[in-house]
């Protein structure tokens, strides 16, 4: 009998592991981006997406209605108590929003819910480690759970818990006897319009 013996080139497949180690403590998601990309924090509670394909739109976050930001010179410059108060609260919300979205890369993974009146998807908004955006802001008090939209909310009860926690222990909003709900404000501020 005779034996040859084949002598194999581990080289190269040394070098395969050493790529696939890397990329697993890498994160592949780093190097292959997944999610859709945020182009814009609009408010506290509203983001404007580009999905995979590459289309942009709306998305409005469901389950809860952040405080309102100034969207005219007028509201910019209004003098008003209950503006002022508002808009803070409003700009701490969108603030909080745009650091955990740098802090994600710009990325979200979005569960659609629904559409609204005004064409935005309605969506719950998950960073890509899995934070649930919607969740924290209610439990720092930087947003309410909105009553209207919880019929299409698939976390609800994840919501209106951390509502109670934030409320029990008045961060935010619920430690600020002067603020008015964002759906009452609104109210008000038609009212004030048409005066």
């Amino acid at each position: 009998m005779n034996f040859s013996v084949v002598k194999i080139n581990k080289q190269p497949l040394l070098w395969f592991c050493v790529a696939i180690l890397i990329f697993g403590l890498m994160g592949c998601d780093r190097l292959f981006a997944s999610g859709d990309t945020v182009e814009r924090v609009s408010d506290g509670d509203t983001l404007r997406i580009k999905d995979t394909k590459g289309d942009e739109f709306t998305v409005r976050f469901a389950c809860v209605d952040a405080p309102e930001i100034p969207h005219s010179t007028k509201e910019r410059q209004s003098k008003a108590a209950s503006d002022r108060n508002q808009f803070t609260w409003g700009t701490k919300a969108q603030a909080r929003v745009q650091e955990l979205i740098n802090q994600a890369g710009d990325r979200v993974n979005l569960t659609l819910t629904d559409s609204d009146r005004y064409g935005r998807k309605v969506a719950e908004v998950r960073l890509r480690n899995g934070t649930f955006i919607q969740e924290l802001l209610v439990r720092e008090g930087l947003a309410l759970v909105y009553r209207p939209y919880l019929n299409k909310c698939p976390s609800k009860e994840r919501i209106q818990q951390a509502e109670t926690e934030a409320k029990a222990n008045q961060r935010g909003v619920w430690g600020d006897a002067k603020f008015v709900k964002p759906w009452e404000y609104r109210s008000l501020y038609k009212l004030k319009a048409k005066s």
